[in-house]
């Protein structure tokens, strides 16, 4: 073991990736604290990673290896187990003979080395890789452990747990049982295994859906629903009645619809979770949205505009009064904009305010206010009593009716900068909305300075990304034929372990921002079609939701299909 570590250190010191000091101090450490030498080099900043990879590879003569496009055969799960992998930081890779070849991120474990020998009565060839690309292979090959914690506590249900109605109880008995049922520990681990697993895939949504004879568990990952391990059907109604005492809902009703929320701690951050029950013929349906704040980013600046369309977008957000709209379906990260301009106009010097339903993210330094329409507290009575706060600026949530949409055009012409999202399909639908909504086109024209309409794409994942040319048809489809009628390249990911196999990993905004100018203010004032704003936008310069994605495409940040995806419908000229 020593003489393996001398080597390592000769051969960081001799090409001078470590210093004297930084030896010393790194030894020093793992003295204190023990642990590999490795990691402790890496966690304190010491050495780059891919700098102590190569170092090890030449050092102890352990050959490096890839692990993001490795296929690996399931059988090998039989010879080293998941707790036995976990613990050592080892994947097997392929079994030969009576050799076993792993990968393993700390060639210097001897121990993983002898236990794997003994285990499987093999010899052991070690490659060498990193212990993020080790972790993923695991979390990905032999499951996160959240799916074995499900299909565990499925089987064992048998019979065990009490199957309910759908309607609600009669008798305080059957409240009394479900409540019961709800602090037993298979439905406690059951619903924390689904939140777990939320969590774990960076799901923004989890659906919990009762079938006739099953339930059925979706996870919304990068705006994409995909199916996951379900509980069986008698848990279904104790897993519901366990979420809605989180929430704070009423356990006891099952004919009316009920929104709450709560938090719980998950990976070392608090999750933010707001919940929907909505009642169905076989049951309760549960949407529960996932906010993490770890994973949002709140700088206008890297959420994926153009530069051109980030310039009007500030430039707008800098004026002192007027009215900034972004629109777009539900998920296309309007809410996420609108925060980031919060964030950028922020300063002690001025006095926000937000009404929202629910609000999603607590923002530091701004007053935020939640519209309860149960209790008479709507958008437009809110609004009204902000005004009476001296707001500089003013967010609403979602412009959602005539009154709401009078109140705000009325705030942004009398001083205030007003941001608001409204459901539309493009920016230009946005005007022709309000118009439609009752709000005067001279009044609209006065105060609007800019509508956003966005959609987010999947970006193509960096650890399995490769270039192609399409076929020529496709990209004569798409205008991207260059002038010697050649394909342009593109990208596409292959599936690998840090994207579980999609090929995408994230998302990026796409946008067409329309800056009012003389020519789409006159089109208003006789009430245009969205159509001819739309024109006359396009003549002023903007480009459209399908042309920034076809950017993005050329670019390798997305795909063609995820561009076709989001913009069905455009209709893209030359």
């Amino acid at each position: 073991m020593s003489s393996l570590k001398e080597r390592l250190i000769e051969v960081l010191v001799s090409n001078r990736l470590l210093t004297p000091e930084q030896l010393e101090d790194a030894l020093r450490i793992q003295q204190r604290q023990g642990g590999s030498l490795q990691k402790i080099l890496i966690d304190h900043r010491f050495v780059d990673e891919q700098h102590l990879l190569a170092a090890v590879s030449q050092g102890l003569g352990v050959p490096p290896i890839s692990l993001g496009r490795l296929k690996i055969d399931p059988a090998l799960k039989t010879k080293v187990p998941r707790e036995v992998a976990k613990q050592h930081q080892i994947v097997p890779i392929a079994c030969m003979g009576n050799t076993l070849t792993i990968a393993m991120a700390d060639p210097l474990n001897i121990f993983a080395l002898d236990t794997l020998t003994t285990m499987t009565g093999l010899t052991i060839n070690p490659l060498l890789a990193s212990a993020q690309d080790i972790q993923e292979t695991i979390d990905l090959y032999y499951g996160t452990g959240i799916e074995e914690t499900l299909q565990e506590i499925a089987k064992g249900s048998g019979g065990a747990v009490e199957v309910l109605r759908a309607e609600a109880p009669q008798e305080e008995t059957d409240v009394n049982r479900l409540m019961q049922l709800t602090q037993e520990a298979p439905v406690v681990r059951m619903t924390d295994a689904l939140l777990a697993k939320s969590v774990s895939l960076h799901a923004s949504d989890l659906l919990i859906e009762p079938m006739e004879r099953a339930v059925r568990i979706r996870y919304r990952v990068d705006g994409v629903l995909q199916e996951g391990e379900a509980p069986p059907r008698q848990m279904q109604q104790a897993v519901v009645s366990r979420i809605k005492i989180m929430a704070e809902l009423n356990i006891a009703e099952h004919r009316l619809p009920q929104d709450g929320h709560f938090a719980f701690r998950a990976e070392g951050r608090m999750i933010d979770v707001r919940v929907s029950v909505l009642p169905t013929n076989f049951g309760e349906k549960i949407v529960l949205r996932v906010l993490d704040k770890g994973q949002i980013h709140l700088n206008i600046d890297d959420l994926g505009f153009s530069p051109e369309d980030l310039k009007t977008i500030k430039r707008c957000a800098e004026r002192p009064h007027g009215m900034i709209l972004s629109t777009g379906p539900t998920g296309s990260g309007k809410t996420t904009t609108m925060y980031a301009l919060l964030k950028a106009i922020d300063s002690p010097e001025k006095n926000i305010v937000t009404v929202e339903d629910p609000v999603e993210f607590q923002l530091e330094g701004i007053n935020q206010v939640n519209a309860r329409a149960e209790i008479g507290l709507t958008f437009a009575k809110a609004l009204r009593a902000i005004l009476r706060q001296d707001p500089d600026v003013i967010m609403v949530g979602e412009i959602r009716d005539a009154e709401t949409a009078d109140m705000a055009v009325k705030s942004a012409l009398t001083g205030h900068l007003v941001l608001s999202t409204l459901h539309t399909n493009s920016a230009a639908g946005s005007i022709v909305r309000l118009v439609n909504m009752g709000i005067e086109p001279f009044l609209l024209n006065s105060c609007l300075m800019a509508a956003i309409g966005q959609r987010l794409v999947r970006k193509i994942c960096p650890q399995c990304k490769e270039t192609y040319r399409p076929p020529k048809g496709l990209a004569q489809k798409a205008g991207l034929l260059g002038p010697d009628g050649q394909s342009p390249s593109l990208a596409r990911g292959t599936g690998c372990s840090s994207c579980l196999q999609s090929g995408y990993r994230g998302r990026d905004v796409i946008a067409e921002v329309i800056a009012l100018t003389p020519d789409i203010r006159s089109l208003i004032l006789r009430r245009a079609q969205e159509r001819e704003v739309e024109e006359a936008a396009r003549k002023a310069g903007m480009r459209t939701l399908r042309e920034h994605g076809l950017l993005k495409a050329t670019a390798h940040v997305t795909t063609l299909d995820e561009v076709f995806r989001t913009t069905i419908g455009e209709v893209v000229e030359g």
